[in-house]
């Protein structure tokens, strides 16, 4: 079993005593987002858990923790996202020479193979011009290209939750013609910092750039990290191309302060206002607590591990 600490939402940045509760219980509960009346009560231990994906604007909560979920003998890395943007777009996110710092730091201390990097998402704009981005990449680049082998890229999608923030500073989906462009840039700054480039949901294919088709939750980097041979299929739950393996999120939408406005698990701040008052370290779930009408079943949780055979 992977688990996904959170797609919806950074964990890492404002719930890392919540999450080291979870693992100290043993236990985490999920709240189903389509059907909150139903909550599942995921087990959490090193017997089952075969890797823990955490994504993050910012990791700095986390890393005094890092040396205690090594000793509960929990693997996992990191998918840190950095892009070049301001407070107009993320509006509540630390100094970016903070955030690359902690992305350093976080590299020397668990190895670069297991911090991603994401430049995630590109918005092309009339302020944020196909040049823009070459010149923010490379400056990223040059920053980040010793503490990390991969950079993930993703260009911007509209949602329902996020098309009315986004209003102001684009007014489309990304031109196929500015795709290339980048994809063709960011190739050739990538290969120069000798950093591998991968494509997160992409529908257009980039490889001649050589630009590969992503995994965030990567059965190869898992394995490479255990030293063990996983079974799994492609995660169901996500977009079509999108090449992930099964996980379990544990996160909730709606409860990012961040503010950034491209976020699609965040519908409002009022929303997210509410549920942070509702939070509680001491709970199983992230959001609130169980209540009497809920229903809670036991998700099976399993080893993907392929029994007796070490790949490394």
């Amino acid at each position: 079993m992977i688990i996904s600490a959170s797609r919806r939402t950074d964990i890492p940045a404002f719930y890392a005593e919540w999450f080291m509760y979870r693992l100290q219980a043993g236990v985490v509960y999920v709240r189903n987002p389509r059907n909150p009346g139903q909550i599942a009560s995921v087990a959490l231990n090193p017997a089952v858990v075969d890797c823990i994906v955490f994504w993050t604007k910012n990791a700095r909560p986390m890393l005094n923790k890092l040396d205690v979920i090594d000793k509960m003998g929990y693997p996992y890395y990191f998918q840190f996202t950095i892009t070049p943007y301001d407070q107009q777009v993320e509006k509540r996110l630390p100094p970016k020479a903070e955030i690359i710092e902690t992305f350093q730091y976080l590299s020397e201390k668990i190895g670069k193979q297991r911090v991603i990097w994401r430049y995630d998402p590109v918005i092309v704009s009339p302020e944020f011009s196909v040049q823009y981005h070459l010149e923010a990449f490379g400056n990223l680049c040059d920053h980040l290209g010793d503490y990390t082998g991969q950079c993930m890229i993703s260009f911007i999608d509209v949602y329902a939750k996020n098309r009315r923030n986004l209003r102001d500073i684009m007014a489309c989906e990304t031109e196929p013609r500015h795709k290339n462009k980048i994809a063709a840039g960011f190739s050739a700054i990538a290969q120069a910092h000798k950093l591998s480039l991968a494509a997160c949901s992409e529908t257009m294919d980039f490889s001649a750039y050589g630009i590969e088709r992503a995994a965030c939750i990567d059965k190869r980097l898992i394995e490479k990290i255990t030293d063990s041979s996983l079974g799994g299929k492609k995660d169901p739950n996500q977009r079509p191309d999108c090449g992930c393996l099964e996980s379990i999120d544990i996160g909730a939408y709606d409860c990012c302060p961040y503010g950034c406005i491209y976020c699609y698990g965040t519908k409002s701040e009022a929303a997210v206002q509410k549920n942070r008052q509702l939070h509680s370290v001491y709970s199983p779930l992230l959001v609130g607590v169980p209540a009497e009408e809920d229903h809670v079943g036991s998700r099976a949780c399993k080893s993907l591990k392929n029994i007796q055979s070490s790949l490394f």
